[in-house]
Protein backbone atom coordinates (compact mmCIF):
# COMPACT_ATOMS: atom_id res chain seq x y z
CA UNK A 1 0.00 0.00 0.00
CA UNK A 2 1.28 3.50 -0.72
CA UNK A 3 2.50 5.70 2.10
CA UNK A 4 -0.36 8.12 1.56
CA UNK A 5 -2.87 5.42 2.47
CA UNK A 6 -2.16 5.69 6.20
CA UNK A 7 -2.34 8.56 8.65
CA UNK A 8 0.34 7.05 10.88
CA UNK A 9 3.27 9.43 11.11
CA UNK A 10 6.59 7.63 10.58
CA UNK A 11 8.98 7.46 13.53
CA UNK A 12 12.73 6.88 13.32
CA UNK A 13 14.35 6.23 16.71
CA UNK A 14 18.07 5.99 17.44
CA UNK A 15 19.09 3.47 20.07
CA UNK A 16 22.71 4.26 20.91
CA UNK A 17 23.01 1.35 23.36
CA UNK A 18 26.26 1.57 25.39
CA UNK A 19 27.96 3.99 23.04
CA UNK A 20 28.92 7.68 23.29
CA UNK A 21 30.27 9.64 26.22
CA UNK A 22 28.66 13.00 27.02
CA UNK A 23 31.34 14.71 24.92
CA UNK A 24 30.59 12.42 21.99
CA UNK A 25 26.87 12.99 22.46
CA UNK A 26 27.39 16.74 22.33
CA UNK A 27 29.53 16.49 19.19
CA UNK A 28 26.92 14.32 17.45
CA UNK A 29 24.00 16.59 18.29
CA UNK A 30 25.80 19.79 17.36
CA UNK A 31 26.51 18.27 13.96
CA UNK A 32 23.14 16.57 13.51
CA UNK A 33 20.52 18.99 14.85
CA UNK A 34 21.23 21.89 12.42
CA UNK A 35 20.56 19.52 9.52
CA UNK A 36 17.07 18.57 10.69
CA UNK A 37 14.42 20.65 8.88
CA UNK A 38 11.52 21.98 10.90
CA UNK A 39 9.06 20.51 8.40
CA UNK A 40 10.50 16.99 8.42
CA UNK A 41 7.61 14.60 7.83
CA UNK A 42 8.60 11.99 10.39
CA UNK A 43 9.16 11.95 14.15
CA UNK A 44 12.76 11.59 15.29
CA UNK A 45 13.81 10.21 18.67
CA UNK A 46 17.32 9.76 20.02
CA UNK A 47 17.99 7.45 22.99
CA UNK A 48 21.47 8.08 24.44
CA UNK A 49 22.89 6.44 27.58
CA UNK A 50 21.49 7.63 30.91
CA UNK A 51 24.53 9.81 31.68
CA UNK A 52 23.86 11.96 28.60
CA UNK A 53 20.10 12.44 28.91
CA UNK A 54 20.28 15.85 30.63
CA UNK A 55 22.87 17.16 28.20
CA UNK A 56 20.92 15.86 25.21
CA UNK A 57 17.69 17.40 26.50
CA UNK A 58 19.37 20.81 26.78
CA UNK A 59 20.86 20.59 23.29
CA UNK A 60 17.59 19.36 21.74
CA UNK A 61 15.52 22.15 23.28
CA UNK A 62 13.69 24.03 20.56
CA UNK A 63 14.35 21.36 17.95
CA UNK A 64 11.90 18.84 16.50
CA UNK A 65 14.00 15.92 17.76
CA UNK A 66 12.68 14.17 20.86
CA UNK A 67 14.49 12.40 23.68
CA UNK A 68 14.16 8.80 24.74
CA UNK A 69 15.74 6.49 27.31
CA UNK A 70 16.91 2.94 26.72
CA UNK A 71 15.46 1.36 29.85
CA UNK A 72 13.49 2.12 33.01
CA UNK A 73 12.56 0.64 36.37
CA UNK A 74 8.87 0.10 37.05
CA UNK A 75 9.00 1.55 40.59
CA UNK A 76 8.42 5.27 41.27
CA UNK A 77 11.29 5.37 43.78
CA UNK A 78 13.01 3.22 46.36
CA UNK A 79 16.10 1.29 47.34
CA UNK A 80 16.93 0.04 43.85
CA UNK A 81 20.62 0.83 43.42
CA UNK A 82 21.56 1.72 39.87
CA UNK A 83 17.99 2.01 38.59
CA UNK A 84 16.11 4.93 37.03
CA UNK A 85 12.39 5.60 37.55
CA UNK A 86 9.81 6.83 35.01
CA UNK A 87 9.50 10.08 36.97
CA UNK A 88 13.23 10.68 36.74
CA UNK A 89 13.14 10.21 32.98
CA UNK A 90 10.23 12.62 32.65
CA UNK A 91 11.99 15.16 34.87
CA UNK A 92 15.12 15.14 32.70
CA UNK A 93 13.06 15.72 29.55
CA UNK A 94 12.39 12.29 28.06
CA UNK A 95 9.27 11.72 26.00
CA UNK A 96 9.96 8.10 25.04
CA UNK A 97 11.48 5.01 26.65
CA UNK A 98 12.53 1.70 25.09
CA UNK A 99 11.17 -1.31 26.96
CA UNK A 100 12.07 -4.98 26.60
CA UNK A 101 14.84 -4.68 24.02
CA UNK A 102 16.11 -8.12 23.02
CA UNK A 103 19.47 -7.40 24.63
CA UNK A 104 17.72 -6.65 27.91
CA UNK A 105 15.84 -9.93 27.60
CA UNK A 106 18.91 -11.94 26.54
CA UNK A 107 21.58 -10.55 28.87
CA UNK A 108 19.62 -9.27 31.86
CA UNK A 109 16.79 -11.77 32.13
CA UNK A 110 13.89 -9.45 31.37
CA UNK A 111 10.59 -11.27 30.97
CA UNK A 112 7.25 -10.50 29.37
CA UNK A 113 5.80 -9.95 32.85
CA UNK A 114 8.56 -7.47 33.69
CA UNK A 115 8.03 -5.66 30.41
CA UNK A 116 4.36 -5.35 31.28
CA UNK A 117 5.13 -3.77 34.67
CA UNK A 118 7.40 -1.24 33.02
CA UNK A 119 4.79 -0.54 30.37
CA UNK A 120 2.12 0.29 32.95
CA UNK A 121 4.51 2.48 34.97
CA UNK A 122 5.72 4.39 31.92
CA UNK A 123 2.18 5.08 30.69
CA UNK A 124 1.17 6.25 34.15
CA UNK A 125 4.00 8.79 34.03
CA UNK A 126 2.88 10.05 30.62
CA UNK A 127 5.87 8.71 28.70
CA UNK A 128 5.55 6.86 25.40
CA UNK A 129 6.84 3.29 25.53
CA UNK A 130 8.62 1.70 22.57
CA UNK A 131 8.06 -1.94 23.44
CA UNK A 132 10.26 -4.46 21.64
CA UNK A 133 9.19 -7.91 20.49
CA UNK A 134 10.87 -10.46 18.27
CA UNK A 135 12.05 -14.01 17.80
CA UNK A 136 15.45 -15.68 18.01
CA UNK A 137 16.99 -17.57 15.12
CA UNK A 138 16.04 -20.89 16.72
CA UNK A 139 12.43 -19.76 17.08
CA UNK A 140 12.29 -18.64 13.45
CA UNK A 141 13.79 -21.89 12.22
CA UNK A 142 11.19 -23.75 14.30
CA UNK A 143 8.44 -21.76 12.52
CA UNK A 144 7.30 -20.29 15.83
CA UNK A 145 7.89 -16.61 14.99
CA UNK A 146 4.25 -15.57 15.01
CA UNK A 147 3.43 -17.53 18.17
CA UNK A 148 6.39 -15.98 20.01
CA UNK A 149 5.53 -12.46 18.90
CA UNK A 150 1.84 -12.89 19.73
CA UNK A 151 2.70 -14.01 23.26
CA UNK A 152 5.12 -11.11 23.73
CA UNK A 153 2.60 -8.53 22.50
CA UNK A 154 -0.32 -9.86 24.53
CA UNK A 155 1.66 -10.22 27.75
CA UNK A 156 3.32 -6.82 27.36
CA UNK A 157 -0.05 -5.11 26.95
CA UNK A 158 -1.84 -7.01 29.72
CA UNK A 159 -4.14 -4.66 31.69
CA UNK A 160 -3.15 -1.67 29.57
CA UNK A 161 -6.28 0.49 29.15
CA UNK A 162 -7.59 0.60 25.60
CA UNK A 163 -7.23 4.39 25.49
CA UNK A 164 -3.53 4.09 26.36
CA UNK A 165 -2.86 1.41 23.78
CA UNK A 166 -3.00 3.98 20.97
CA UNK A 167 -0.03 5.79 22.54
CA UNK A 168 2.22 2.74 22.48
CA UNK A 169 4.89 2.18 19.85
CA UNK A 170 5.85 -1.43 19.08
CA UNK A 171 9.23 -2.34 17.61
CA UNK A 172 9.58 -5.68 15.86
CA UNK A 173 13.19 -6.73 16.14
CA UNK A 174 14.11 -10.15 14.76
CA UNK A 175 16.85 -11.02 17.22
CA UNK A 176 18.78 -12.90 14.55
CA UNK A 177 19.09 -9.67 12.53
CA UNK A 178 20.46 -7.41 15.26
CA UNK A 179 24.15 -6.66 15.00
CA UNK A 180 24.67 -9.67 12.73
CA UNK A 181 24.55 -7.94 9.38
CA UNK A 182 21.56 -10.09 8.48
CA UNK A 183 18.31 -8.31 7.67
CA UNK A 184 14.82 -9.67 7.39
CA UNK A 185 13.52 -9.26 3.87
CA UNK A 186 10.79 -6.65 3.49
CA UNK A 187 8.37 -9.53 2.97
CA UNK A 188 9.44 -11.23 6.22
CA UNK A 189 9.22 -7.96 8.14
CA UNK A 190 5.84 -7.04 6.67
CA UNK A 191 4.43 -10.46 7.54
CA UNK A 192 5.23 -9.99 11.23
CA UNK A 193 4.18 -6.33 11.29
CA UNK A 194 0.81 -7.29 9.82
CA UNK A 195 0.46 -10.10 12.35
CA UNK A 196 1.10 -7.62 15.19
CA UNK A 197 -1.52 -5.28 13.77
CA UNK A 198 -3.98 -8.17 13.58
CA UNK A 199 -3.28 -9.04 17.23
CA UNK A 200 -4.03 -5.43 18.19
CA UNK A 201 -7.19 -5.52 16.10
CA UNK A 202 -8.42 -8.66 17.86
CA UNK A 203 -7.63 -7.21 21.29
CA UNK A 204 -8.57 -3.55 20.89
CA UNK A 205 -10.42 -3.06 17.61
CA UNK A 206 -9.63 -1.63 14.20
CA UNK A 207 -9.19 2.01 15.23
CA UNK A 208 -6.48 1.18 17.74
CA UNK A 209 -4.85 -1.30 15.41
CA UNK A 210 -4.63 1.25 12.63
CA UNK A 211 -3.28 3.99 14.89
CA UNK A 212 -0.42 2.13 16.60
CA UNK A 213 2.98 2.67 15.01
CA UNK A 214 5.02 -0.49 14.48
CA UNK A 215 8.74 -0.02 13.85
CA UNK A 216 11.25 -2.38 12.29
CA UNK A 217 14.25 -2.96 14.55
CA UNK A 218 16.53 -5.33 12.69
CA UNK A 219 19.52 -3.53 11.16
CA UNK A 220 17.68 -0.77 9.31
CA UNK A 221 20.21 1.18 7.24
CA UNK A 222 20.23 3.91 4.57
CA UNK A 223 20.47 1.28 1.84
CA UNK A 224 17.38 -0.68 2.91
CA UNK A 225 15.08 1.86 4.58
CA UNK A 226 13.18 2.85 1.44
CA UNK A 227 12.33 -0.74 0.58
CA UNK A 228 11.29 -1.47 4.15
CA UNK A 229 9.22 1.71 4.45
CA UNK A 230 7.35 0.82 1.28
CA UNK A 231 5.71 -1.98 3.27
CA UNK A 232 2.17 -1.16 4.35
CA UNK A 233 2.58 -1.91 8.04
CA UNK A 234 6.13 -0.69 8.70
CA UNK A 235 5.92 2.77 10.26
CA UNK A 236 9.57 3.48 10.95
CA UNK A 237 12.63 2.02 12.60
CA UNK A 238 14.39 1.46 15.89
CA UNK A 239 17.94 1.93 14.65
CA UNK A 240 21.15 0.79 16.30
CA UNK A 241 24.47 0.93 14.47
CA UNK A 242 23.32 3.21 11.66
CA UNK A 243 22.29 5.85 14.20
CA UNK A 244 25.75 6.31 15.67
CA UNK A 245 27.03 8.55 12.88
CA UNK A 246 25.16 11.75 12.15
CA UNK A 247 25.46 11.41 8.37
CA UNK A 248 23.94 7.93 8.19
CA UNK A 249 21.22 8.77 10.71
CA UNK A 250 20.32 11.89 8.74
CA UNK A 251 20.01 9.73 5.61
CA UNK A 252 17.53 7.57 7.49
CA UNK A 253 15.31 10.36 8.78
CA UNK A 254 15.44 12.01 5.36
CA UNK A 255 14.44 8.85 3.49
CA UNK A 256 11.33 10.37 1.90
CA UNK A 257 13.34 13.14 0.28
CA UNK A 258 15.84 10.57 -0.97
CA UNK A 259 12.98 8.45 -2.28
CA UNK A 260 11.54 11.41 -4.20
CA UNK A 261 14.95 12.12 -5.77
CA UNK A 262 15.39 8.48 -6.79
CA UNK A 263 12.06 8.54 -8.55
Amino acid sequence: MAETSTSRRPLIAANWKMFKTPAETEAFLKEFLPKVPSDLNCDVVICPPFISLGLAAALMKGSSVQLGAQNVNENPEGAFTGEISPGMLAAVGCQYVVIGHSERRQYFGETNAGVNKKMLAVLKQGLIPIVCVGETLAEREANSTLAVVERQVKEALLNVPSADTKKIVIAYEPVWAIGTGRVATPQQAQEVHLAIRDILKDQYGSLTSLSVRILYGGSMKPDNIIELMNCEDIDGGLVGGASLKSDSFFELINYRQRKAVER
